[in-house]
């Protein structure tokens, strides 16, 4: 018998919330959808604008994506960032 080990790559989940500027939400989602690691964004209504899925390897990189790409974008005011449990999902 031949057994072949397969491998799933774990990689760091987080959503961030996004309050932005009135009326500059369109412009916003399309510069999200742009950066690499971002796997989904949604308009919103309630407390936030924006809701982006983003992905990473290492949370490392993550946090990189959230604090120096999505919170340098103009006109975005304000993020909170729920990072997702690894194995409750």
């Amino acid at each position: 018998m031949i057994y072949a080990a397969v491998y799933t790559l774990v990689m760091a989940t987080a959503y961030v919330l996004i309050n932005c500027e009135l009326g500059s939400e369109e412009a916003i989602i399309k510069q999200l959808k742009s950066l690499d690691g971002v796997k989904e964004v949604h308009g919103t209504f309630g407390a936030y604008d924006i809701l982006a899925k983003i992905e990473s390897p290492t949370v490392e990189a993550l946090r990189e994506t959230i604090t120096w790409k999505i919170r340098k974008i103009e006109k975005i005011r304000s993020t909170l960032t729920l990072m997702g449990i690894e194995g409750q999902s």
